[in-house]
């Protein structure tokens, strides 16, 4: 089988590369045990059963494979030597956001060496899994890794926060590692980012606001919030990292056939009147009779949100301040937008309960995953309904 009808195939996560005997078990053993692998080794190697297994034979220098391998996965696992590696990626690199995770693996297997994409790649993480699945030992050598403190450009990352800016990624990370004093303000979002039973390290802070970080004069900080910063609160990022929480909701509802355009232009307004942040919308919420309203889908599929529906039925069981007998005659529900925020979020109280521009309606809420945390502590039952959905959730479809 040659390189290029191999990689026409539909293809997982990782790509396991072996040139030589030794790296062909190795390589197979990867194969039959870690999920979305896609092995590759030498037809010099070849034992007639790679086809029933799903292994991709190449003939030549690795090299020449390596190029589209790198473009084409998540991850690279090479069981070749390290200098090696080195020496035939280099000119592949481009960016450490876009770069792939890059492996490599001793020839018996007693090391697996995290090399490329540590942090965002997510080359530490796979690392830890293949050295489990090997009994090998795991060559890690991200600061914050072997310090165990906070990795500053995958904070917040299992929850879906963004940075607002990658600027001051670099300069906040090596006051973390040096152990300079570091702030961190979390006005919202979740709260379980740090190991529970776990002491933050000595230089790092937490502060119950950005006034209260800025006098303490930290030599760094990380900021969680869905509020766009006021002039005054500026000077918290002269070097630190911003960081938008998934925790807005919208429940919007439209007439019929209303276009993509003007429903983001009375998102941006409104969110821009209440000084939220974009990037911290989690979910549009409407009635059911528009989870297939094509503005909408537009905008959730061009932000990669969430879009939810909920029956009439249920947007009647919540109490609303502005019931509508109109709305009613036509959907069922006397409300849309407010009932539907609410339902998702688990708020009681919105941070707007309605408002009406041209054919759209809007209404916003903060899910408070605080609050969420202390009902789930009083068990499951008293916590339903808070960022979740009752019913029919319909992701976004991805671009």
């Amino acid at each position: 089988m040659g390189v290029a009808a191999a990689n026409n195939k539909r293809h997982g996560a990782y790509a396991v590369v072996a040139i030589t005997k030794h790296g062909v078990e190795i390589a197979r053993r990867l194969g039959g045990a870690l999920a979305g692998a896609d092995v590759y080794y030498t037809d010099k190697f070849a034992r007639g059963d790679e086809a029933k297994h799903g292994i991709r034979l190449f003939s030549g220098n690795v090299r020449a494979l390596l190029p589209e391998l790198f473009a084409r996965y998540d991850g690279l696992i090479c069981i070749i030597s390290l200098g090696a590696v080195v020496r035939m990626i280099a000119p592949l690199l481009k960016d450490k956001k876009t770069d792939p995770a890059v492996v490599v693996i001793d020839d018996k297997a007693e090391h697996v060496i995290s090399v490329l994409s540590g942090h965002l790649g997510g080359a530490n993480e796979l690392t830890r899994r293949v050295a489990a699945i090997l009994s090998a030992r795991p060559v890690i050598t991200t600061a914050s890794d072997v310090q165990q403190t906070i990795a500053v450009d995958l904070f917040g990352r299992q929850f879906g926060w963004e940075w607002e800016s990658a600027d001051k990624l670099t300069p906040v990370s090596a006051a973390v590692v040096n152990e300079e004093p570091v702030a961190i303000v979390q006005e919202s979002g979740e709260t379980g980012w740090w190991p529970e039973g776990r002491p933050l390290p000595k230089n790092i802070a937490v502060y119950g606001s950005i006034a209260e970080a800025l006098a303490a004069r930290p030599a760094a900080a990380l900021v969680v919030t869905h509020r766009l910063l006021a002039p005054e609160e500026e000077a918290i990022l002269q070097n630190g990292v911003l960081y938008r929480p998934k925790v807005i909701a919208l429940g919007i509802g439209c007439n019929r056939g209303t276009s993509a355009d003007e429903i983001e232009a009375v998102i941006h307004e409104t969110l821009n009147e209440l000084r939220f942040s974009m990037k911290s919308v989690k979910a549009v919420c409407t009635i059911d009779l528009k989870k297939d309203e094509q503005g909408l889908l537009e905008v959730v599929n061009k932000y990669r949100w969430e879009l939810v529906a909920y029956t009439p039925e249920e947007l009647n069981t919540v109490s609303i301040e502005a019931p509508s007998e109109t709305v009613y005659r036509y959907t069922g529900a006397y409300g849309v937008s407010e009932p539907a925020a609410k339902l998702y979020s688990g708020a009681d109280r919105l941070a707007l309960v309605k408002k009406k521009s041209g054919n759209v309606t809007i209404s916003v809420a903060l899910i408070d995953h605080q609050k969420k945390a202390t009902m789930q502590g009083k068990g499951k039952e008293a916590c339903d309904g808070l960022s979740s959905p009752h019913r029919e959730a319909a992701p976004a479809k991805r671009p």
